[in-house]
């Protein structure tokens, strides 16, 4: 089991160029975010929620992983499986800068999910022109992405994990979104350390044992530094 879990979220990708997922006004890049994730939303206008997404796919190609994720990644080198990182994002960046122990539980952009199967595909071209799926042949995929009022993935993977951690760190969450913002009570209720990393106190902020704020890119290489040197 890992002894540092790390909960990632939107401000780590943001420092790449990839944008939140909610801007203040509630939209999600012009888009209402009933519109665009939630199932009722992918029923409601097929065409236009599979569009939404080929664009944000095709967006990862020209963003890079930044600092934090490179350190994440260089950290791992170290401490193998004694470090996973749980991400809420969807983008493939914690991948690309090197990491391996990563659990997606809002799913993944680059892969498709077949309605009729159950199968999950890798997939990086279109889907809005309806292709088949490579296991069933059927005409029913839909992007692999945990839309609201879905259940997020790999949950009990996580409990166990957050269970068995002496570190919990919470990095560029807003601390409003369940069930990931109570992983920091979790963690704390089994003994662990608990550290936020933000740009701003999150909702949740009071929970941890200590907060630091500043961008992702300059806390997190001076945060795994301080681990490796301890």
């Amino acid at each position: 089991m890992p002894q540092i879990v790390v909960l990632t979220g939107a401000g780590i990708s943001a420092e790449s160029g990839v944008p939140t997922f909610r801007d203040e006004d509630g939209l999600w890049e012009g888009h209402r975010v009933d519109d665009v994730a939630t199932p009722e939303g992918f029923e409601r206008d097929r065409a236009m929620v599979q569009r939404f997404y080929d664009e944000r796919r095709a967006a990862l190609a020209k963003v890079e992983p930044n600092a934090a994720h490179r350190a994440l990644a260089e950290l791992e080198e170290s401490l193998g499986s004694a470090l996973l990182v749980v991400t809420q994002n969807i983008d493939d960046l914690h991948e690309r800068a090197g990491s391996r122990h990563v659990v997606h539980m809002h799913g993944e952009l680059l892969k498709a999910l077949c309605r009729s199967c159950g199968g999950t595909f890798p997939w990086t071209g279109a889907l809005s022109d309806e292709p088949a799926c490579p296991g069933c042949g059927v005409h029913d995929l839909r992007p692999d992405v945990v839309w609201f009022g879905e259940v997020p993935y790999e949950m009990d993977r996580i409990a166990d994990a957050l269970a068995e951690a002496s570190m919990f760190v919470s990095i560029g969450t807003s601390g409003a979104v369940y069930p990931a913002a109570g992983f920091v009570q979790h963690a704390r209720r089994h003994g662990a350390r608990t550290l936020e990393l933000n740009l701003e106190p999150s909702e949740g902020s009071h929970f941890f044992h200590e907060a630091r704020q500043g961008r992702a890119g300059d806390l997190v290489p001076v945060w795994a530094r301080e681990v490796l040197w301890s």
